[in-house]
C-alpha cells in the first residue's frame, strides 16, 4: 500500500508539480487548494502534511498548530514549505517537523518526506 501525501496549496501551477512529483514516485496524493477541508475535518487523514505557509483566507503555520493539536492528526509529519526567509523559525514555532524553503529542489523534497515518513513509521509500528 502506498503512502499518503495531503498537499495544501493555493497556486494551481504549484499544485500540479506537486501532485506530478509525488505521483511518480509512488505516493498516494491528494492536493487541496485550501485548508478548509482539514480544518472542517472532510479531507482524508494522510501519512504526512506538505503545507504552503501562505494559503488564502488561513496561514500555513495557523492549520499546522491545528492539526499539531487535534490528537487525530498530532503524530502525522507537516512539512511548511514557503518563501520567507523566516519559515525555519516559524515552522519551528508552530510545531512543523520540518520547512523547505522555495525554490528547492525536487530530490530535497522527497528525500526530507521520506525521511519523515521514515520515523513516523518508527514510532508508530503497525
Amino acid at each position: 500500500m502506498s503512502q499518503k501525501v495531503l498537499i495544501t496549496d493555493d497556486d494551481l501551477g504549484v499544485q500540479d508539480a506537486f501532485r506530478i512529483i509525488f505521483e511518480r514516485a509512488g505516493y498516494e496524493t491528494t492536493v487541496l487548494a485550501s485548508a478548509t477541508p482539514i480544518i472542517n475535518g472532510t479531507a482524508p487523514i494522510p501519512d504526512i502534511y506538505i503545507l504552503d505557509k501562505q494559503l488564502s483566507g488561513v496561514d500555513g503555520l495557523d492549520v499546522c498548530r491545528f492539526l499539531k493539536e487535534t490528537p487525530q492528526t498530532a503524530h502525522i509529519p507537516v512539512i511548511i514549505i514557503s518563501a520567507s526567509p523566516n519559515i525555519g523559525r516559524l515552522a519551528k514555532a508552530a510545531c512543523a517537523d520540518a520547512f523547505l524553503e522555495k525554490p528547492f529542489k525536487k530530490k530535497d523534497l522527497l528525500d526530507l518526506v521520506a525521511r519523515h515518513l521514515a520515523a513516523a513509521e518508527n514510532k508508530n509500528p503497525a
